[in-house]
């Protein structure tokens, strides 16, 4: 039998910082993953230079049935703590379009730096580790069945992440430890991924597949811009990951191809300047011949600029600054960075993360419904709710 003051299920960023902190205060830590690695969704992301926060992080950056949850963790353990952390390592990394930050040459950095924050405080970790059953003792504690013999402990920390990324080991194991323990668990899709298109649409913008451009997307009233990718199955880039977390099924979404360019505007001086132009040329200034050939009919895009009708116009407005696409889904787990929804912020408390109805029961990072934009926001919350726990475990 083995005993341990506090076990954490997961060894990913949550489970890591939140053995690095319980550790700190002198407890005995032992974190247990199925996988064969530690970490593994650090080392793939930000395509292996990991994202691992952001310079500018308010609770606006993140979605949730409770908006205020996720106030507590992020204002005490701030990006500007886990940078001083990073800067301990002196481990080089740089900034990139809004205040998004990257290891300059790897991800294992990040890993290396929580690992070796691990082996100082002697947290112990075992990998290859099934859980199979989670009881509670009655005399407090939790008694745990697993792969590696049987574990007891006083604290229990699930951090076991989403559904995200099946291929990496993503389980719905943290939702059945909530559920387990009748805990709430909202709902959960798939958040920061790509969208797929019906057949028609796809036949329609095959063609388009590997075109990037500078876009504004909408979906009723909140918004993004960033590049949006057109992909042999669909649309990708920033911006479609951006917005698929407020995506649902059946609703459009509206782009505009030229948000600094008022095309009415620009026409009435083109009429002036080259009225023989054709409306393709005019709008080949901004965007990219294969797009205007599927935004515009050919009788408009072929009609000289002098030529074009108040109705032209205002279907070249339409296409180009109110395109509208109804998706048929999305990629899925399978490509999403992130899962939607998780065990409701209601059943737990905002500043140990404990949960109201199981003395000792702790969840952290991606399994809780609270989940971030792109650009490091979601390790930011696993550092800071993380830390938050590891105050109390």
């Amino acid at each position: 039998m083995l005993q341990n003051q506090v076990v954490i299920i997961g060894a990913g960023a949550s489970g890591l910082m939140c053995a690095i902190e319980s550790a700190k205060r002198g407890r005995q830590v032992l974190v247990v993953d199925h996988a064969n690695k530690a970490g593994k969704k650090i080392l793939m992301s930000g395509g292996g230079r990991c994202n691992f926060t952001n310079y500018d992080v308010s609770a606006e950056h993140y979605l949730s049935h409770n908006q205020h949850f996720c106030k507590s963790a992020l204002s005490r353990f701030t990006q500007w703590d886990f940078i001083a952390m990073v800067q301990d390592y002196q481990i080089p990394y740089h900034e990139r379009s809004h205040g998004q930050l990257f290891c300059n040459d790897s991800a294992k950095d990040i890993l290396k730096m929580l690992l070796s924050e691990c082996e100082k405080y002697q947290v112990k970790i075992a990998l290859k580790v099934s859980v199979n059953d989670i009881a509670v003792k009655a005399s407090g504690g939790y008694h745990l069945n697993t792969t590696l013999g049987e574990i007891q402990c006083e604290s229990l920390v699930v951090s076991t992440g989403g559904l995200s990324i099946p291929k990496m080991g993503a389980t719905p194991f943290g939702y059945k430890v909530a559920e387990q323990f009748g805990l709430q668990v909202k709902p959960t899709r798939a958040g920061l991924v790509p969208f797929t298109l019906d057949s028609n649409d796809k036949e329609i913008f095959s063609t388009l597949s590997g075109i990037a451009v500078d876009a504004v997307v909408n979906i009723d009233g909140t918004s993004f811009r960033e590049n949006l990718l057109f992909t042999h199955r669909g649309l990708s880039g920033p911006v479609v990951l951006q917005i698929s977390s407020y995506w649902q099924a059946g609703q459009a979404v509206h782009v505009d191809f030229l948000p600094d360019i008022n095309v009415r505007g620009a026409l009435s001086l083109a009429v002036d300047a080259h009225p023989q132009q054709s409306a393709k040329k005019f709008l080949t200034q901004w965007l990219p011949k294969r797009l205007i050939s599927v935004l515009l009919s050919e009788n408009i895009a072929n009609k000289q600029v002098k030529s074009l009708s108040l109705a032209d116009v205002k279907v070249m407005e339409a296409c180009v600054h109110a395109w509208e696409v109804i998706p048929s889904g999305t990629e899925g787990y399978r490509t999403a960075e992130v899962t939607l929804g998780g065990v409701d912020c209601d059943e737990l408390s905002s500043k140990t993360f404990e949960a109201k109805k199981a003395a000792g029961l702790y969840f952290v990072g991606e399994v809780v419904d609270v989940t971030g934009w792109l650009g490091g926001y979601n390790f930011q919350w696993a550092w800071a709710s993380g830390w938050c726990a590891g105050q109390y475990v």
